[in-house]
């Protein structure tokens, strides 16, 4: 089952009547270094970029109009066997028929990665990292203009996400039963684990939920392998540069960078050696040529060092304490951190395809090209406030993915534009030459030494989307028919007598305050 067919699947259950039309984009692997800069030797990682677009069509005549988008990553490190699924970005039109349908694709999204039979990547263990920081929109612009969006607030996206862990976690259990270890934790910066606890279950109570949450970091852990492989083979304890993984926009990546190159004291740095006077340039260069030779290459080695040396000075639990009074963190809204791990108890029966090249692209993906000029179009060219601009950009965007698999490409300018004037300035022939043979050019030199290349040339083509790939992997369309969702005032009257006795009301009066006579 692809992931398109997993989504169209959990869309048909939605009540009401309505048709939704679904672009699912996910782009083939390709190398990625960066995913834990600052452990030595970097492990190998390979992303995949993930966009789902979701539009509406409440009956034939009407207009499709998008109502939610998801943007996630997906990182394979096959040194560990393990797998993260980052989900950067959830968001809403605020046009979509109640309830809305953004809940259950993100609930089939995490459940298609969480159950090891329909995990596209061959990983025995997953983790899925989410930071919850409540905005007006996130992918959508000028969406929140529109009236009938009300996006949640700080404690209530944070409960939202909760439960949406909750539930999915709660229903991979009942399929796969005890072959799977699943272990959930959650932080919210700035809040004990009374308060944190307490805030969220005011707002979604988990009364029938058999998940057993923990409040803090999964880094002290060993019963379900971290991503990055321990350097030291286990004998040292991690430092934090091999606990947390880099994302982007993301504040733990960036708290990271500050620790590790914030190396001066009080941040100032000592003022650069005047070059010499033109007369003593000479001699100055011959007595020192061979110091500072030395001097370079120490320079850069205790450069290099140095940075791990901070990261090392900073613990885990130091790293979440000091997370608290980011800016990011306490900006007057509470933010959380949720970070999932799902482990198969019999690793390799699952997925067994450690000969095939976690580079290799599978059927269906697209070029990492194509998935970012499509985000982009829908960042900067688009805007959603209003029905009819909502309709406009969906239109577009969807013929533009269309168009893309089917060979659309931007006709580059002429370099030259003909001159129809008749007036033209004789030119001697050129003599035509053969063109040199390709040949790779010198390397680049930094610092007089050459640069260390951490990513090496992707062996396999980019794959080339075509109209099969669109309609058999890419798009999608289902007609849900059901009965419509009971109103509010139905809802209450249903839960307060289930049996259809009136429900029963006790009136308490106010006792008077007697007065002296």
């Amino acid at each position: 089952m692809t992931l398109r067919d997993a989504l169209l699947a959990g869309l048909n259950s939605l009540p009401g009547t309505r048709e939704f039309h679904l672009h699912v984009l996910v782009s083939s692997p390709r190398k990625h270094g960066n995913l834990f800069p600052f452990a030595n030797p970097r492990p190998r990682s390979y992303l995949q970029d993930i966009l789902i677009l979701l539009s509406e069509q409440t009956t034939p005549d009407s207009p499709s109009v998008f109502v939610s988008a998801i943007e996630a990553c997906v990182y394979n490190i096959p040194t560990t066997s393990c797998a993260i699924l980052y989900v950067s970005k959830v968001d809403s039109t605020g046009q979509a028929t109640a309830p809305s349908p953004t809940p259950a694709l993100v609930r089939v999204l995490l459940m298609f990665y969480a159950d090891p039979a329909t995990r596209p990547v061959s990983a025995d263990h997953l983790w899925i990292h989410v930071f919850a920081r409540a905005q007006n929109q996130y992918l959508f612009p000028n969406s929140s203009e529109y009236p009938k969006k009300h996006p949640l607030s700080d404690i209530k996206l944070c409960a939202w996400w909760k439960r949406q862990f909750s539930t999915v976690i709660g229903e991979l259990t009942s399929r796969v039963g005890d072959t799977c270890r699943t272990k959930l934790y959650y932080t919210l910066p700035g809040l004990s684990e009374f308060e944190a606890y307490h805030s969220l279950e005011r707002v979604y109570p988990l009364t029938g939920s058999t998940s057993s949450w923990t409040y803090g970091h999964p880094y002290s852990q060993d019963e379900i392998p971290l991503p990055c492989p321990c350097s030291s083979g286990g004998d040292s304890p991690r430092h934090l540069g091999q606990c947390i993984p880099s994302f982007d926009d993301d504040p733990k990546s960036r708290f990271i960078d500050e620790i590790a190159y914030t190396t001066d004291a009080d941040g100032v740095r000592s003022p650069e050696r005047k070059r010499p006077r033109a007369d003593t340039l000479k001699t100055y260069e011959e007595d020192t040529s061979s110091a500072d030779a030395s001097e370079k290459k120490e320079g850069r080695s205790k450069k290099e060092d140095q940075t791990h040396k901070e990261i090392k000075k900073v613990s885990v639990e130091e790293f979440w304490e000091r997370m608290s009074f980011r800016q990011e963190c306490i900006a007057g809204a509470v933010t959380g951190f949720f970070v999932i791990a799902v482990s198969t108890a019999t690793p390799g029966s699952t997925l067994s395809t450690s000969e095939v090249s976690p580079l290799a692209p599978q059927p269906g993906q697209v070029s990492s090209q194509m998935n970012k000029r499509v985000l982009t179009s829908l960042l900067t060219a688009h805007e959603f406030p209003s029905v009819e601009k909502a309709v406009w950009s969906t239109k577009v965007i969807e013929d533009s993915i269309r168009g893309l698999c089917d060979g659309l490409k931007s006709n580059p300018l002429p370099l030259v534009v003909p001159d129809r004037s008749g007036r033209r300035t004789p030119e001697p022939d050129p003599v035509r030459t053969t063109l040199a043979p390709p040949q790779t050019p010198p390397p680049r030199l930094v610092n007089g030494k050459r640069p260390i290349v951490d990513i090496s040339p992707n062996p396999f083509p980019e794959p080339v989307a075509s109209l099969e790939t669109y309609h058999s992997y890419i798009f999608g369309s289902i007609a849900v028919k059901n009965r419509p969702p009971p109103t509010k005032e139905r809802s209450e009257a249903t839960l307060s007598a289930g049996n259809g006795t009136p429900p029963i009301v006790t009136v308490l009066t106010a006792r008077k305050k007697r007065t002296k006579s």
